[in-house]
């Protein structure tokens, strides 16, 4: 089976529409899957659409709590609460489509990956995306590469898949809640030495204004959570030298 968690924020206005179009989308190429959207503490009528939905389709599985717990905690909750042997991670906003996911299923499957990513550097990549994103996104890059040695080139784009034995072990020991959580997930497969691909992406950017809901706070906090995360994985590597690993 192929999980599919959506988290989802204040999504009220458009949250039941994109979850019965990601089912007909991913009913298109794949039989057995389930959607688990993971209302994140709405404080609108995200989760009464949730519901809407999930009484039209039982692909469709909600997974509600409060208050709001950030992106990484929601991504953890539907995590656990998933049943396939994929996982996959879609933003509610669908500004990526979930099509992509068939192009990363058939890819982790020929080149027997553990993790496929979205990447916006990848050089067949089609964005509309504001020019100040990407600077900050590949500043980003480089930095990641310097403290991790994860080669990926693009950690934050909203659609990946994990094979989910490897993705619970990992999930269930993270220390980030916030939008940082992407990049503690692949320092710690990359550390288990997991093979980790990047995709193209198609990404039309819908939310108004350059940052989204993403503001110079969020992107403070990434930076301190990072440096957490590096942390973390010093403490990987110290435990594995220990143990002649």
């Amino acid at each position: 089976m192929f999980s599919i968690v959506m988290p989802a924020y204040n999504e009220g206005s458009h949250i039941y529409e994109n979850l019965l179009k990601t089912n007909e989308i991913v009913s298109s190429f794949c039989d057995d899957f389930e959607i688990v959207c993971v209302n994140d503490g709405s404080k609108d009528n995200t989760k009464e659409e949730m519901d809407r939905a999930a009484k039209e389709c039982s692909r469709i599985h909600v997974v509600s709590y409060t208050p709001n717990g950030g992106k990484g905690h929601a991504i953890k909750t539907g995590v656990l609460s998933s049943q396939g042997d994929i996982i996959g991670f879609l933003d509610a906003d669908l500004d990526l489509s979930p099509d992509h996911f068939e192009d990363f299923l058939s890819h982790m499957k020929s080149e027997k990956a553990d993790v496929v990513i979205g990447s916006k550097m990848h050089k067949e990549s089609k964005l509309d995306y504001p020019p100040l994103r990407k600077f900050i996104s590949f500043g980003y890059y480089v930095m990641l590469r310097l403290m991790f040695r994860l080669k990926v080139h693009d950690t934050q784009t909203g659609i990946k898949i994990y094979r989910a034995d490897l993705l619970k072990s990992i999930i269930s020991d993270v220390i980030t809640k916030g939008f940082a959580y992407d990049i503690e997930l692949l320092a710690c497969a990359n550390e288990m030495g997991a093979k980790i691909i990047e995709r193209p992406i198609r990404l039309v950017f819908t939310r108004s204004g350059g940052f989204s809901r993403i503001h110079f706070s969020d992107i403070w906090q990434v930076f301190k959570d990072t440096f957490r995360i590096k942390g973390k994985i010093r403490k990987i590597r110290k435990e594995r030298r220990k143990a002649g690993k």
